[in-house]
């Protein structure tokens, strides 16, 4: 992974729309193929069976692919094309408005811009340099806290469980913790709680609805001594009983210059992220960071420049 990757959020082009069977005048709209745009539109409720007619015509007339001849019309948009073609692909995403997580949660609102490349970037990275070898679990960790770094390991879980893999988010921040808030959990119930045998890990694990392979523990009930908890023996039968139900295990960690808490997490995890903010982050603090990460045996993945 390079040293540092900027995530910027640049619109991209959108891509073409897939080929649809052409249909004679005479054909009905019921007979557009199933999965394919025309049928998935229609179900939708973006066209009309009588518009279904109207592309289908001009379709067979031009050429155009069914998706173009329907923005051709004016029926449909850009924007519609793209989401028919996520469910062609079995790739999820939000409309604006839906989840009701926060607009930054860019992945799931905006996967197509250039801002959700580089987390796909960031995936493959670890994909290739971490997740083999029966590795499992990561720690995100950040130098200041409003760094953007919950964001961000929200933004990476919802992108590994995009590509299929089973993923949990662990919110670990035993202190100030967010990641209830951004994915709409109660957060009565989490981490603390199962640390201290108060609750069961699979019975407060919560299955995030609005994507196929995503899951949250959160914080739960902040405790007064959350190093304490961390550095438990809990901590690791947890964690060996989640990698085995688990392909990808993010843990969001308290920000460095407001505790060790990431360090005994890492520790445990083997392994950490670093993620510095481009207006925020000196890189001093980054260094020093770095150098007690692997004076306790973590190794550093890779870092991530972030601008959000």
């Amino acid at each position: 992974m390079n040293d540092l990757e900027s995530l910027k959020g640049n619109k991209m082009s959108i891509p073409d729309s897939l080929e649809t069977k052409k249909l004679s005048d005479s054909d009905s709209t019921t007979a557009v193929r199933k999965f394919s745009i025309g049928h998935i539109l229609l179900d939708m409720g973006k066209i009309t069976p009588v518009e279904a007619e109207r592309i289908l015509r001009l379709q067979k007339e031009s050429g155009l692919r069914f998706g173009d001849a329907a923005i051709k019309l004016g029926l449909i948009t850009e924007a519609d094309i793209q989401l028919v073609l996520a469910q062609q692909f079995d790739y999820p995403y939000l409309l604006p408005g839906q989840g009701n997580h926060p607009p930054e949660l860019v992945v799931a609102y905006q996967p197509f811009g250039t801002q959700v490349e580089v987390f796909r970037a960031v995936r493959s990275q670890l994909m290739l340099r971490w997740f083999t070898f029966e590795r499992k679990a990561l720690a995100i960790i950040s130098c200041n806290p409003d760094e953007g770094a919950s964001l961000f390991t929200a933004n990476l879980a919802v992108v590994f469980s995009q590509l299929g893999e089973r993923t949990l988010l662990i919110d670990a921040n035993l202190r100030c913790p967010q990641q209830h808030e951004i994915f709409n959990l109660k957060n009565k119930q989490g981490l603390s709680d199962v640390l201290v045998d108060r609750a069961n890990v699979s019975e407060v694990i919560a299955k995030i609805d609005s994507f196929v392979d995503l899951s949250v523990l959160s914080a739960g009930t902040l405790p007064p001594n959350p190093l304490e908890l961390l550095n438990r023996s809990s901590f690791d039968e947890m964690n060996n009983q989640l990698a085995s139900q688990y392909d990808v295990i993010l843990y969001d960690t308290l920000a460095f210059s407001n505790g060790v808490d990431a360090l005994a997490i890492a520790a445990r995890t083997d392994g950490a992220l670093i993620v510095a903010h481009k207006n925020n982050t000196r890189l001093t603090d980054i260094n020093a960071m770095n150098e007690q990460l692997k004076y306790s045996g973590t190794e550093v993945v890779g870092s991530v420049l972030i601008d959000f």
